[in-house]
């Protein structure tokens, strides 16, 4: 345990994306889990789930059967917030048709799903699986699990934070280079027209509504009419 905390205490967050540190993770999961043979990381975004990372083709597989089929251990810890253990898929009865296609197409016989301690516009689950039955029954298992699943929905926080922080900065620019130019257009329009400012955002109000184009859109070829 120590040893996986360690490896998971170095991953580098700075100046990377969210891919390349939940890649970093999923392959320290997949290490040092005690059972895990492969190990992804589903992440669900208005309810639809997707592979952010995995380690071993298996998992891969694994995942998108369960996306095929709408439901499945992981998908079920993700939007449900519960720890979900399969330690026999032969005997498995929760997600039947799930599991005959997975003992199908894969040599999986056990799973750990963990769901991420976080909920917000991601939520999601690390999953773990293997080729023998009762892989992860022990409690160093799912302690380990957990201790992953924590350093992921901290990533995921992060990065969802920083694209926040980014859309607001990008919406204040557009907003101010929207402001700029309709005062420019107005400044024609009184110019032309000997009108005042409220007049003259009148005539591009009413401008917009007749042509059913953007405010902006309406001032930006006033403004570069005037250029030309």
């Amino acid at each position: 345990m120590e040893a996986l905390l360690r490896e998971l205490s170095q991953v580098v967050f700075d100046d990377r994306s969210l891919s390349e540190i939940l890649t970093d993770i999923v392959t320290i999961a997949a290490r040092g889990i005690p059972g895990a043979e492969a190990s992804s990381i589903t992440l669900l975004r208005n309810d639809k789930a997707y592979t952010a990372a995995h380690h071993g083709d298996m998992a891969l597989a694994a995942d998108e059967l369960q996306y095929e089929h709408g439901y499945g251990p992981c998908m079920d810890a993700g939007r449900g917030g519960v720890l979900l253990r399969v330690d026999d898929m032969r005997a498995e009865e929760r997600w039947p048709d799930y599991v005959a296609h997975l003992l199908e197409t894969t040599p999986v016989l056990s799973s750990l799903s963990v769901p991420l301690p976080y909920q917000g516009s991601s939520i999601g689950a690390l999953n773990n699986y293997s080729t023998k039955p009762e892989a992860f029954a022990s409690p160093e298992s799912l302690r380990a699990g957990s201790d992953v699943a924590e350093v992921i929905a901290v990533a995921v926080a992060n990065a969802d934070a920083h694209a926040q922080l980014f859309d607001q900065a990008r919406n204040m620019r557009l907003a101010m280079e929207s402001r700029a130019v309709i005062e420019q257009a107005k400044g024609v329009l009184m110019a032309q027209r000997r009108v005042d400012a409220a007049e003259a955002f009148e005539i591009l109000r009413e401008a917009s509504q007749r042509y059913n184009r953007k405010l902006r859109e309406i001032a930006q070829g006033i403004v570069d009419g005037t250029q030309r």
